[in-house]
């Protein structure tokens, strides 16, 4: 009896992953066929029907070169580098204070922090709009960049959880040896974080790389194209041509698969064990 009970608790849960992994992956599938599909193909053959010939990159040329996708990565690029850097300084240093140290209005902030995730974002696009164009941001990358660079409490709460496993005894020794509290944190607290700062450059990158709204609305002139933009400019004369549009879709996946593949044994390591003996 027992045997069978474990027989079918294992048949069940591999189905379960089985399932899962099918519907995580079907999508991907179907939009990965149809980018090697011509418009006849596609249009005569079922959904997961993989493609006649593998080496059809028509779709693909197209959607890079009339779809402009280079200026695309190019601003993308730009726009990510710029607010990552930005937002990573600005988080671990907020975090940094707010874990190191006390004092009476760190509750208040915590909460400024936690309130301001509770409001709707889109309850504040108007007045957050006139503020950008007043300050004459308006349809530069620099709109898209301060707006991405502000951290939020997750954020705040993963570089904190990170920094409760730095011994406190190594800000005591370098105090000891006459160094700053800004020279800690750059030598000491700053490096130590490495698997925090690694887990939201992932998180934070894909977001940004993967957001519409931002660019769509503070940058609309064409050459401040972004790639999620990019791919929006295929609803014109390419908005019937899904296999071209399903070929775009699969270049913009590219980049993203092999930054976190690359990126995804860094998260979470044990870089702060055995840092005090």
């Amino acid at each position: 009896m027992y045997n069978l009970k474990y027989a079918s608790a294992t048949t069940f849960k591999y189905l379960t992953l089985l399932l899962g992994a099918f519907c995580a992956l079907a999508p991907l599938v179907v939009v990965l066929f149809a980018s090697f599909k011509d418009s006849q193909e596609y249009l005569n053959s079922g959904a997961l029907t993989p493609p006649k010939d593998w080496f059809n990159f028509e779709n693909y040329r197209t959607a890079f070169v009339k779809g402009n996708m280079l200026t695309g990565f190019k601003n993308t690029a730009i726009i990510m580098t710029a607010s990552l850097i930005g937002n990573m300084l600005i988080g671990t240093m907020i975090a940094y204070v707010l874990q190191r140290f006390t004092f009476k209005a760190r509750g208040a902030i915590m909460a400024a922090f936690l309130f301001a995730a509770l409001i709707p974002g889109v309850t504040t696009q108007v007045i957050l709009f006139k503020i950008v164009h007043a300050i004459g941001l308006f349809n530069t990358m620099g709109s898209a960049i301060i707006l991405y660079m502000g951290t939020d409490i997750i954020g705040i709460y993963i570089f904190i959880q990170f920094m409760d496993n730095i011994s406190t005894q190594l800000d005591e020794s370098a105090m000891l040896d006459g160094a700053s509290y800004f020279t800690i944190f750059r030598k000491i607290i700053f490096p130590l974080l490495a698997p925090a700062i690694v887990t939201m450059l992932i998180i934070r990158g894909i977001g940004i790389y993967n957001d519409f709204y931002i660019p769509f609305l503070y940058m609309p002139d064409p050459d401040l194209r972004t790639i999620s933009t990019s791919l929006f400019a295929f609803k014109g004369p390419f908005g019937s041509h899904w296999e071209t549009i399903c070929a775009a879709v699969m270049l913009i996946i590219i980049p993203t698969l092999i930054a976190f593949l690359s990126l995804q044994k860094y998260i979470y390591n044990g870089f702060t064990q055995g840092a005090v003996k």
